[in-house]
């Protein structure tokens, strides 16, 4: 489920995310029911975005032509044995429409956050800097801090899943990115970092790190497609999202 560990032991990674839905596609397809299938897949499809050109700014990178960001048309460049086993079945979830007319639906997902997530360093990095700033475990930057991601909140993300289910029509053989959008981004320290330490009342010491492989200097959903097929969008904004996670662990910290 991150690319770290997908470094680590590529094997394991494909056989879950690869091999993992090449089965549950091809359960669906013999159980005769024809059911709405919809696959979870993932921004790092687009791997790092070499060909589109990025600009530095004070708190954040940006690109320098894509005003509404990423959109799905975007050429695919799966890098990092992670982004390899979900682009994989990214392509087979798209495919298994075409060919056997199941319908499936394909979310290109950014950044989900939200309550009751037991983020971990190596995943679910909004969560865990929520956590780690709560408990006192340590925060490693990796990069320079201004990498930026559009987040969304996970009660956004459950109406995109009811706007497709409701709709199948639409959505079957459709992909879509399914993030924040251009209105909730972030960068992940240079512009969390203060959000957070208002919220906790002080500073958050932090331990820099070389930057991971495949990481994007940013990247930003470009959900325009979702809005129009499926009359979706983002309500929850990234400020109320990470104020409402961080009373969450303030209240469940014993969880931690």
């Amino acid at each position: 489920m991150a690319v770290t560990t997908s470094v680590t032991d590529p094997q394991t990674d494909f056989k879950i995310n690869a091999m993992g839905t090449f089965n549950t596609l091809e359960a669906a397809r013999a159980s005769g029911n024809n059911p709405s299938f919809i696959y979870s897949s993932t921004n790092k499809v687009y791997g790092g975005m070499e060909d589109v050109e990025t600009v530095e700014l004070d708190s954040r990178y940006d690109y320098a032509n894509l005003p509404e960001g990423c959109a799905e048309n975007q050429a695919l460049d799966f890098h990092s044995p992670y982004g390899c086993s979900k682009g994989c079945g990214d392509q087979y979830v798209r495919d298994y429409s075409r060919i056997y007319g199941l319908p499936t639906t394909v979310f290109r997902q950014s950044c989900i956050y939200g309550l009751r997530q037991f983020g971990v360093e190596d995943q679910g990095w909004v969560a865990w800097f929520v956590i780690a700033a709560i408990t006192g475990h340590p925060i490693t930057i990796y990069g320079n801090g201004k990498q930026v991601r559009d987040i969304l909140f996970v009660e956004d993300l459950l109406d995109a899943y009811d706007a497709a289910l409701s709709n199948p029509g639409k959505a079957a053989g459709q992909i879509f990115n399914v993030g924040g959008g251009r209105s909730n981004t972030i960068s992940i320290w240079t512009e969390f970092a203060p959000i957070l330490e208002k919220l906790l009342g002080r500073d958050i010491p932090v331990a820099w790190g070389d930057w991971r492989p495949g990481d994007q200097p940013v990247f930003i959903s470009d959900i325009r497609k979702a809005k129009n097929v499926l009359n979706w969008s983002p309500k929850v904004s990234a400020q109320e999202g990470i104020q409402r996670l961080f009373s969450w662990v303030k209240e469940n910290r014993t969880l931690f």
